[in-house]
């Protein structure tokens, strides 16, 4: 019997450990400054990300109204146009971004890391950016002439 109630406070203590372990591993990655960066450039990519479905639909929508308007001005046609090709360069900016971002792994420079991150957060800010105006003008483009 006493060797089942040692087996028992050992497997309880070792469990206890890799509890305890598994927990500041998580602390630790919170205290890494470019784990934090990171964190950052995918909070931006994942507000805008959802996005491409509404650049699709503004796009369509628009396409319509070129389509369904036969005497349609030239120049309002191009326009549109213009709109239409606004939201394309907005959704290939996106998917630009996410094929081209491949964050250098643990083992690389920190210093090397986090300026890579750096430059990647401008770059999918400035993305951000081009969505949402591309976005907004279409928005009103296309509530305006409804």
């Amino acid at each position: 019997m006493k060797q089942f109630v040692f087996l028992v406070v050992i497997v309880l203590l070792s469990a206890c450990d890799k509890r305890n372990s598994s927990v500041s591993e998580t602390d630790d990655t919170r205290d890494d400054p470019n784990q934090v960066l990171y964190d950052q450039v995918m909070d931006v990519h994942d507000e805008v990300m959802p996005k491409m479905d509404e650049i699709m639909r503004l796009k369509r929508q628009l396409q319509e109204q070129i389509a369904n308007t036969p005497g349609m001005v030239v120049e309002r046609k191009q326009q549109l146009e213009r709109m239409i090709s606004n939201l394309d360069s907005a959704g290939a900016a996106m998917m630009n971004w996410m094929h081209k971002f491949n964050p250098l792994p643990d083992s690389a420079d920190p210093e090397k890391a986090r300026e890579y991150l750096e430059s990647e957060m401008e770059r999918i800010r400035s993305v951000r950016t081009l969505m949402l105006e591309s976005i907004d003008k279409a928005k009103q483009e296309a509530t305006s002439k409804q």
